[in-house]
């Protein structure tokens, strides 16, 4: 394989990894207090969660450029205190993937700390255990299955994302070219047989990463 090709993939297995540790890390906490906590404006902020999983890719990328580009609201700052903008870096491709894919992590993992039996979680309780304990050590491994399935989903589609990263961190050959985006670049310029193995090897991958959900998620008990 060519050293392009072998970028794109290095690229996106790279995104990929990075943002599902960001998502796994932020996600939990955001579904446990949307599942466990009674607050007014809860469904709102599960409603803005949720948002980039039915919004076009490139409408939520048109929102990360509005925030984070140069001139935006979060960017703007960050470029005034150290001269440096998150657009067109392979870094934009890691916020854009953390975004689309963070609403599967917290739907899976807020139904299933929903599902937790409450009588273990009083027990818990009486036994002296605090919030934060029972947290860690009863609710969080009942709901393993559904933070490992949205871990796994999660992984996925941040392999797969194309709009927002597109939007975000642009079209870079040898920079910000992930395997979608190298792939419409191909595509786009005739090159079907590298077009084909990242085609391939994303469908390989996919698949492969749901079958690893299907079949241990059943496993964690």
């Amino acid at each position: 394989m060519e050293n392009s090709v072998i970028f794109s993939i290095r690229l996106s297995l790279q995104v990929a990894f990075l943002s599902t540790i960001l998502i796994v890390v932020s996600g939990i906490p955001v579904a446990y207090l949307l599942a466990r906590k009674e607050f007014k404006g809860r469904e709102i902020i599960d409603m803005l969660c949720t948002l980039p999983l039915v919004l076009p890719p490139t409408v939520t990328g048109y929102y990360l450029i509005i925030l984070f580009g140069r001139n935006g609201l979060i960017g703007s700052i960050i470029y005034q205190w150290t001269g440096w903008s998150i657009m067109f870096t392979w870094y934009a491709a890691v916020l854009a993937s953390y975004v689309v894919a963070l609403p599967l992590m917290i739907k899976t993992a807020r139904a299933a700390i929903e599902s937790v039996n409450l009588n273990f979680i009083e027990s818990s309780y009486a036994l002296g255990l605090s919030e934060f304990q029972t947290a860690l050590h009863v609710i969080i491994p009942l709901a393993k299955r559904g933070i490992f399935a949205g871990t796994i989903l999660s992984f996925a589609r941040s392999m797969g994302e194309f709009g927002a990263t597109l939007m975000l961190a642009g079209n870079l050959p040898g920079k910000t070219d992930t395997m979608p985006i190298a792939i419409y670049t191909l595509s786009g310029s005739g090159e079907w047989t590298k077009a084909h193995l990242l085609v391939g090897l994303m469908t390989l991958i996919s698949g492969i990463v749901l079958y690893i959900a299907n079949r241990y998620s059943k496993k964690i008990i």
